[in-house]
């Protein structure tokens, strides 16, 4: 098998992986009263990372792995699991938040506010550059800026909410 194809399988059965998770979680945290902020921006969201797995599948599969950037991938996996485990059964793909209930302050979120994003804005450059593919690192990166600051706009506002949730939701 291609090093690109085997790098990308793994990526696209961990991706699999956490979509069943974030529905688990979902579930769980809408159950006990949890509040969905931006969900107008979660298919767009979706389309997006599908769409760049998609692509790195087309243009990279036949194409070697830079040991390099591989090593900066393995990094950002283990950043990947450690904030889905300090986040436990908080984690999920969508914007939900628990009505009173303080921000995860362990983990990675002892250092930054939203590490997560820190972990796939690398990853969303690193994988293209593991496959020799810089341009396509370069779009991918600057259209997940755009991306990024509506998400994070929508976690500020639902955390700000989820601190004082006797307000109305904006």
């Amino acid at each position: 098998m291609p090093e690109g194809l085997l790098l990308l399988t793994v990526l696209a059965a961990q991706r699999l992986y956490e979509l069943v998770l974030s529905r688990k979680n979902t579930a769980a945290l809408m159950a006990k009263g949890g509040v969905e902020f931006g969900a107008g921006h979660y298919l767009p969201l979706v389309a997006f990372h599908s769409i760049w797995l998609l692509g790195l599948l087309v243009l990279g599969w036949d194409q070697p792995v830079s040991r390099l950037w591989l090593a900066v991938i393995v990094v950002m996996q283990a950043g990947r699991f450690w904030v889905m485990h300090s986040l436990g059964e908080r984690w999920t793909t969508r914007v939900i938040v628990l009505p009173g209930v303080p921000p995860v302050k362990t983990g990675l979120y002892r250092l930054m506010k939203h590490p997560n994003y820190v972990v796939v804005g690398v990853e969303i450059a690193a994988v293209p550059l593991a496959l020799g593919l810089r341009t396509y690192a370069m779009v991918f990166l600057l259209l997940n800026l755009v991306v990024l600051g509506i998400r994070i706009k929508a976690e500020d506002k639902a955390l700000r909410w989820a601190a004082n949730p006797e307000l109305a939701k904006p």
